[in-house]
């Protein structure tokens, strides 16, 4: 069964992987940099600085850093510990069949931290925002998704890799919400 669903896996990066063409490329290289989300972070943290004040934007950008942590180290536990499966661009069965466009290959891909993390951003501050901004948290959801396509665009990433990745980033932005909402009750109430 197992077998089963990592051969659809790879069907289905293969389809979506090669709907890509060169006109796009750099389009998809700079969506995956973590520095272009940079200015959606700031406008983010300035709404939750507007509508909040200074002490509840210190705690979410301090709930922020443990949210990407957590992503990052759990997306490193699966990856190197647990499961170790190769990424796209490291199967040589794979590699005449696909595009690759990315600038580099880890080695281990189960699962996507880009796409946990910006999922976690999308959940935890689409919820913290959300009674004063209510398109926003679907506005995000689809940040998270384009951003975690981009993964597989560049041949990177599995589909699995990335739903599995979006699954996990879901939850820890949940928990990093209620954590903030307790912190902000105790200590800005």
């Amino acid at each position: 069964m197992i077998d089963t669903l990592l051969h659809y896996d790879e069907q289905l990066f293969l389809y979506l992987n090669n709907l890509g063409s060169p006109s796009w490329d750099e389009f998809w290289r700079i969506i995956t940099e973590k520095w272009s989300s940079i200015p959606l972070y700031v406008l983010l943290l300035f709404l939750v600085f507007k509508n909040f004040g200074i002490k509840a934007t210190c705690i979410v950008m301090l709930c922020a850093a443990v949210m990407i942590t957590a992503t990052d180290q759990l997306a490193n536990l699966f990856k190197y510990i647990l499961f170790k499966r190769p990424r796209p661009c490291r199967v040589e069965e794979l590699q005449a069949l696909m595009r690759f466009v990315a600038d580099g290959c880890g080695r281990y891909g189960y699962f996507s931290a880009h796409a946990a993390s910006s999922m976690a951003a999308a959940v935890f501050i689409g919820l913290f925002l959300k009674p004063y901004y209510k398109t926003l948290p679907f506005i995000l959801l689809l940040w998270a998704g384009v951003v975690a396509y981009s993964r597989i665009y560049l041949g990177v990433h599995y589909p699995l890799d990335i739903v599995t990745g979006m699954f996990f980033g879901a939850w820890i932005g949940l928990a990093i919400f209620k954590l903030n909402r307790w912190a902000q009750q105790r200590f800005i109430s």
